[in-house]
């Protein structure tokens, strides 16, 4: 038995030491998947790598939801007149019910100013803003501007809670942020994503405001519903990069994608509406076309080769407006825009955008190419009637009809509470052809009231073909209607 037992711990030990020597020799060297010697086996490893921190949305959302309200809205209903359709009884009159409405606010002074959407207060009687305490106050419409979905409220108060704002040029593609409301009409609710696309038009504001219309939304995950239009998106800064306004949803409910029109060009807006209770918006006057919507066939007819258009990134100036800035600064037909002041440009949506935030009268730098040989021109903005300066004084040029705002002694002396009155008449416009007079004071279009040039752009950019205006003649009685419409084409 012990002949037996000796060779085989004497063949163990051998056989161990040759593996512990084999293994030494095979343990400097790289291993490789079998059947493959090119390709080597990684194993998942924290060595070399920077440890990483999950982000804290706490102080973010803490904050942010202090300086949300939720922004509630009651529209009166309206007596109509309407055939008995058995036609026993004659017109018969009906009482519409009252709407309600809800949406989200921002509150961006200490001294009261909210912005919300012009969606959420457009035909409103009474709104109404609470904050997240419960604490609620009546708020007054200072002002909206349907071409960027932005509406401006006025509480009352001192030291409220503000939140700061953000710079919305900085925003990237798959930041964190926040978006903070009262989504179906509950309290404050804060949801979390990430920042998907920049620069998405979706056709709302076109559809609202025609040719003054403004999109370039920041697109992002993060779950908005019915009543987050107006609330905040927030960094994780607790900065305000953004104002909820839209959801691409076949269901009306979150579908996976939010839009906010950035903070940048709210903030513009919002100024604009406090300090001349309007928007002064600068226009380029030019009309574009993307290069994504161009062949290289249709690219030869603004004089574009293959080459310069497969090569390009930029807009296609497609024409220029008579005495506008871009006219005056020798913009052309096929110049390809690359560029607003050092910003890069590839749509014009960014464009629209990036312009938008200037006011008549400013001076913009505008980097293109022409005949595939960069450049750039100053070019000074103005408005759609063609002026370059601003005010509260400022005139507003509709079917070839100047008006203006009625000041608050006119307004007062008249017995109204506002209006907007026709100070000139062009020679062959659809103003002339109406027999409109000037001196005119329009009080209703459509039926809906108007105080002001804010209010008369709000509604006519609602109406689909043409408008009925009516109102006043100083000194005579009696309502007078006119039938317009103004075919003017979109412009930048």
């Amino acid at each position: 038995m012990k002949k037996i037992i000796v060779p085989v711990v004497v063949t163990a030990a051998v056989t161990s030491l040759l593996t512990m020597w084999g293994f030494s020799q095979l343990s400097d060297k790289k291993l490789f998947l079998s059947g493959n010697n090119d390709i080597p086996i990684h194993y998942a490893s924290n060595t070399g790598m920077a440890a990483t921190q999950p982000v804290d949305f706490s102080p973010a959302a803490e904050s942010s939801v202090k300086s949300v309200v939720h922004v509630k809205t009651l529209t009166q209903g309206k007596t109509v007149l309407a055939q008995d359709p058995f036609g026993f009884y004659g017109p018969q009159q009906y009482r519409m019910p009252d709407q309600m409405g809800a949406g989200s606010g921002v509150i961006i002074s200490a001294d009261g100013y909210v912005i919300t959407n012009n969606h959420v207060v457009q035909g409103a009687d009474q709104v109404q803003v609470t904050f997240n305490d419960r604490n609620t106050q009546i708020a007054k419409v200072v002002g909206t501007d349907p071409g960027t979905d932005i509406a401006v409220l006025k509480i009352d108060g001192s030291n409220l809670p503000y939140m700061e704002l953000g710079n919305s040029d900085n925003v990237k593609l798959g930041q964190w942020v926040l978006a903070v409301g009262y989504p179906l009409n509950l309290d404050a609710t804060v949801t979390a994503g990430i920042v998907s696309a920049k620069g998405r038009a979706i056709g709302l504001n076109a559809a609202r405001a025609k040719s003054s219309a403004v999109e370039s939304y920041i697109q992002t995950d993060a779950a908005v519903n019915p009543g987050n239009s107006g609330g905040a998106l927030v960094n994780t800064q607790g900065q305000l990069i953004g104002i909820n306004a839209a959801i691409a949803s076949p269901t009306g409910s979150y579908a996976g994608y939010s839009y906010a029109i950035p903070s940048n060009l709210a903030q513009k807006v919002a100024n604009d509406i406090i300090k001349f209770g309007s928007v002064q918006r600068g226009f380029l006057g030019l009309t574009l076309v993307d290069l994504n919507q161009m062949t290289e066939k249709s690219a030869e007819q603004y004089g574009l080769s293959s080459g310069a258009f497969r090569d390009a990134k930029g807009v296609v100036v497609q024409g220029t407006m008579p005495n506008s800035g871009a006219a005056a600064a020798g913009l052309k037909r096929g110049d390809i825009i690359t560029s607003i002041n050092g910003a890069a440009v590839s749509s014009a949506n960014q464009l629209t955008e990036q312009v938008a935030r200037f006011h008549p009268g400013d001076k913009i730098s505008v980097g293109y190419l022409r005949s595939g040989t960069p450049a750039s021109v100053s070019v000074e903005l103005r408005n759609m009637s063609g002026a370059n300066s601003v005010g509260k004084g400022s005139t507003l040029v509709y079917s070839g009809a100047t008006l203006r705002s009625l000041t608050d002694m006119e307004a007062s002396n008249m017995g109204l509470d506002g209006g907007v009155m026709v100070t000139d008449i062009a020679n062959g416009s659809a103003a002339r052809r109406a027999n409109i007079q000037k001196g005119f004071v329009i009080m209703s279009v459509n039926d809906e009231a108007v105080n002001n040039l804010t209010d008369f752009q709000s509604a006519v950019s609602q109406a689909n073909d043409g408008v009925q205006v009516g109102g006043m003649y100083p000194g005579r009685r009696g309502m007078y209607y006119y039938g317009l419409n103004d075919n003017n084409s979109s412009s930048y």
